[in-house]
């Protein structure tokens, strides 16, 4: 791994001025990311996404003409294209991303994932975007489920972007996280929501790991992105992963309740530990310090490069591993948590002060 600590002033840096695209924005980072761009001097933030509740409650709670609600899926290229023209960036965030629903409707996940993601590409670099940001999950590698594999196909979509235009003036990079808490669907709110009912928390295999990213977190990633990405770049923030057990008792303990867990067990296509980056990732990784940059393979369309010749110089053996990178302890978890703004008004509801929460 190279260790690299500059930070370099590439295209995507300030948004003052500029008309920025969220596809899926009405998602949990789409909200989050609109809500802090509309906190600075842009000139509009465009919001495509194919829920028409959503985007009114969303228009209400924004309440700031500069957002602009684009009724449209990233399936279907003529809504995308509309809603990219005279676009300076674009976070890609639309996706499905529940791996249930991608076991039983694959194609589903790849219409959306895949096709909808070389769409969203198109359309950018027909539009003139500076840069695109496609947000990746750590399911990604080694995909052991649908989802993951139909993203793992997402990130190679934007990055062979750059090995067919390689002088393109659209510039397109994928973000790569692990759970981020308290976004739809996640297991924060589930068990904050079997405590209410007084009943105890489900976890699948106490020892299982994963990495812990708040939304903030996830935000902060895709602008460093934006500032520094080269073309085909892959970014990683390094994140402290915890245990699913030690997740439960330290959600249980700061609500003051006792940990009643419940084991049920492995889900079908889950991992015990995921990874953020592989080895063969890391060995041509730049260490930016909170950051991995990694960057695409840059080998053009004569296939010998790919078939009689190698890289000595690959000699990581370890990856990226939740199981492997800082360990966070019960009441490192608190404390983490206690940075949620919705797990403080969740404590609030429940008649606790956040700020009077002794960490123990």
């Amino acid at each position: 791994m190279n260790q690299d600590a500059r930070t370099d002033a590439t295209p995507g840096g300030g948004y003052e001025g500029k008309r920025v695209l969220i596809t899926g924005g009405t998602g949990s980072f789409g909200h989050t990311v609109a809500a802090k761009l509309l906190t600075r001097d842009v000139a509009e933030v465009r919001i495509l996404s194919r829920d028409e509740a959503k985007q009114d409650l969303m228009r209400h709670e924004l309440g700031d003409s500069r957002a602009r609600f684009y009724l449209g899926d990233v399936r279907d290229y003529e809504s995308v294209e509309r809603a990219s023209r005279d676009v300076d960036y674009v976070f890609h965030a639309a996706a499905l991303k529940q791996v249930p629903s991608g076991e039983f409707f694959p194609m589903e996940a790849v219409k959306t994932n895949v096709i909808g993601s070389e769409n969203v590409v198109r359309a950018a670099e027909r539009s003139g975007v500076r840069s695109l940001v496609c947000l990746s999950t750590d399911k990604a590698v080694y995909p052991v489920n649908a989802m993951g594999m139909s993203k793992a196909l997402m990130e190679k979509v934007a990055q062979s972007h750059g090995l067919n235009n390689p002088n393109a003036d659209t510039i397109v990079s994928c973000v790569r996280y692990g759970n981020v808490m308290y976004s739809r669907g996640s297991v924060i709110p589930l068990f904050i929501r079997q405590l209410k009912a007084g009943g105890p928390l489900t976890v699948t295999n106490p020892e299982m790991t994963r990495f812990m990213m708040s939304l903030a977190d996830s935000v902060d990633l895709v602008e460093y992105a934006f500032r520094n990405a080269r073309q085909g770049d892959l970014f990683i923030r390094k994140a402290p992963a915890c245990t699913i057990g030690d997740l439960a008792a330290a959600v249980a303990t700061l609500f003051g309740a006792d940990p009643r867990v419940e084991v049920i067990g492995t889900r079908h296509a889950e991992k015990v530990s995921e990874v953020l980056a592989s080895r063969e990732e890391l060995s041509r990784a730049l260490d930016r310090g909170d950051y991995f940059q990694i960057s695409a393979d840059k080998r053009d369309l004569n296939y010998s490069v790919y078939v009689e010749q190698g890289d000595t110089t690959q000699t990581e053996y370890t990856d990226y591993d939740s199981h492997t990178t800082t360990r966070l302890t019960i009441p490192e978890v608190q404390e983490l948590l206690l940075t949620l703004p919705e797990v403080h008004a969740e404590l609030r509801a429940a008649g606790i002060d956040p700020e009077r929460v002794v960490v123990a």
